[in-house]
């Protein structure tokens, strides 16, 4: 193989990487469950202003607030960007999870696997702050390996394996891990999951189950393709 083509190659394959794994609003071949239909059925009671959506845009009358068309396969914490934390009705252990967020600029928000333990959801392209609040960082335990963030109003994608920490026999706990992709760059990578939950977590202490939670931080979010299999 000629040198040129082997750049050529290479290249293209650090580009797809960057991008990371797209998923359509279709079902991916796999058991997997989709939590974001055209409308809440996937999620607890209350929603608050949850609300199903279309195509989302940064307004252009301010670059911290969302507009969104008419449509389907988007939820977005209302027109305020302020409501209640989603929870899912399904319950998950271990799990790959696939989910795609857009944040406007300073935004704030996380996705805790079993209801328990954050994914951190920040604006980090502008923002700066301490290491383990990041984004993609498994808040207050661990920072990413890496800012593999997009610019606010784009959207971005965490495909995440989390194994969750057991309570054996003995009494003793078997640790979990987590191990994350954000935009196809490898983040985490299996990190300990020990029984502590993060910083406002909704529920505590080791359980076989737990649903997905998504956080409603007081600022503007949006998602859509959020996929789980369970392991």
């Amino acid at each position: 193989m000629g040198m040129f083509r082997m750049i050529f190659l290479f290249g293209a394959l650090a580009l797809w990487l960057s991008v990371g794994t797209v998923f359509s609003a279709e079902q991916p071949s796999g058991n997997w469950t989709q939590l974001t239909k055209s409308d809440l059925s996937a999620w607890r009671e209350p929603t608050g202003d949850w609300q199903g959506g279309g195509d989302v845009f940064v307004k252009s009358t301010s670059d911290t607030l969302f507009s969104s068309k008419p449509g389907a396969g988007v939820i977005l914490n209302g027109s305020k960007g302020k409501t209640l934390n989603l929870i899912s009705k399904i319950e998950h252990s271990d799990v790959e999870a696939h989910v795609e967020f857009m944040i406007p600029k300073g935004s704030n928000s996380g996705v805790y696997l079993m209801g328990r333990y954050e994914i951190q959801v920040l604006d980090c392209y502008n923002n700066k702050t301490y290491p383990n609040g990041q984004c993609g960082a498994f808040y207050g335990h661990n920072p990413p390996l890496v800012n593999a963030c997009r610019p606010p109003g784009q959207w971005q994608t965490y495909d995440i394996i989390f194994h969750a920490p057991k309570q054996l026999a003995s009494g003793q706990i078997q640790p979990g891990s987590f191990t994350i992709l954000h935009n196809g760059v490898l983040i985490q990578d299996h990190i300990p999951v020990g029984g502590e939950p993060t910083t406002a977590a909704p529920l505590n202490g080791i359980a076989e189950k737990g649903p997905l939670y998504l956080q409603d931080h007081g600022n503007p979010v949006r998602f859509r393709n959020v996929w789980i299999r369970r392991l």
